[in-house]
């Protein structure tokens, strides 16, 4: 299951309403092929199979496909000299791109998941 730090639990604390949550998919695109996505939706937009991880009073949704592929992510919130935001550090993943945007997916046969044993 995706996991939060502290500081990123306490960022979303500071920005969302009472009547918010988290959603974190995973979506096509950037220059390694997966890019993240944090958007903040009013509950009332949830989605029948969504998958909930709730953290102190911060709830995270997440379609299936994005909850299987952020099962061994910490999303940090993270700020230096140069920059501030929340940092995704996937597992999962077999690289980045030089800007840590977008990540490419390990491909993980089944045999080794223990699946369709």
């Amino acid at each position: 299951m995706i996991t939060l730090t502290e500081s990123a639990i306490a960022k979303f604390q500071e920005a969302l309403d009472p009547t918010d949550y988290v959603r974190v998919e995973v979506t096509s695109g950037g220059c390694s092929g997966n890019k993240y996505s944090l958007v903040v939706e009013e509950y009332g937009e949830e989605r029948t199979n969504d998958i909930v991880a709730e953290f102190d009073t911060v709830n995270v949704h997440m379609d299936p496909i994005s909850a299987q592929i952020l099962s061994q992510t910490v999303v940090d919130y993270v700020e230096t000299l140069a920059s501030e935001g929340f940092k995704f550090t996937n597992a999962l993943a077999s690289g980045t791109c030089g800007c840590g945007a977008s990540f490419a997916q390990q491909q993980v046969c089944p045999s080794k998941t223990g699946e369709g044993e």
